[in-house]
């Protein structure tokens, strides 16, 4: 199975690589060959791995997935000492918050596992912004996943168990 999850620490470093551009949104400096902001933000998402948890059903058929449902969360949870957490439908968050707002989530959300919040803080605040308008841009779709579950209680949904095995 693949698991891209620490390949967000990535998407910090792509700033060093934009042009900067102007649009009536201010300015976001975007990554090289990029078009618009947008698909800055496509690009961002697609090498971070952000599909893997984000989008349903795209570890098991990847880019067969259609795009309409592509960043709508998912009901498979993630298990482990923490409880059970599930893959936020960003497409409807980022429809309930503001860019500023979505940058200030971003830098400073420490939730629970295994979103890695520690690589996710440390993105260029351009790739943010990138990221939020590429999101903004498919719309709202899909329906809200389910709310975390505490680690005393068993998840209603399917989920993948995170557990070490066999520590010091």
């Amino acid at each position: 199975m693949r698991i891209a999850l620490a390949c967000l620490a990535a998407c910090g470093v792509l700033a060093a690589g934009c042009t900067d551009t102007r649009g009536s949104g201010g300015d976001v400096p975007q990554v090289s060959g990029a078009a618009s902001p947008e698909e800055a933000g496509r690009y961002i998402m697609t090498i971070g791995g952000c599909h893997d948890c984000h989008t349903p059903g795209f570890l098991v058929s990847g880019w067969e997935v259609p795009e309409g449902t592509w960043l709508t969360g998912s009901p498979l949870g993630w298990r482990g000492p923490w409880g059970t957490t599930y893959a936020k439908n960003l497409r409807l968050t980022v429809q309930e918050i503001t860019e500023d707002q979505w940058v200030e989530m971003l830098r400073t959300r420490t939730a629970l596992p295994p979103m890695p919040w520690m690589n996710v803080n440390r993105m260029s605040e351009p790739d943010m912004r990138a990221v939020y308008r590429y999101l903004r841009s498919l719309g709202p779709a899909g329906e809200p996943t389910p709310a975390p579950v505490p680690p005393d209680q068993e998840p209603g949904t399917p989920f993948f168990l995170l557990v070490p095995q066999e520590l010091p």
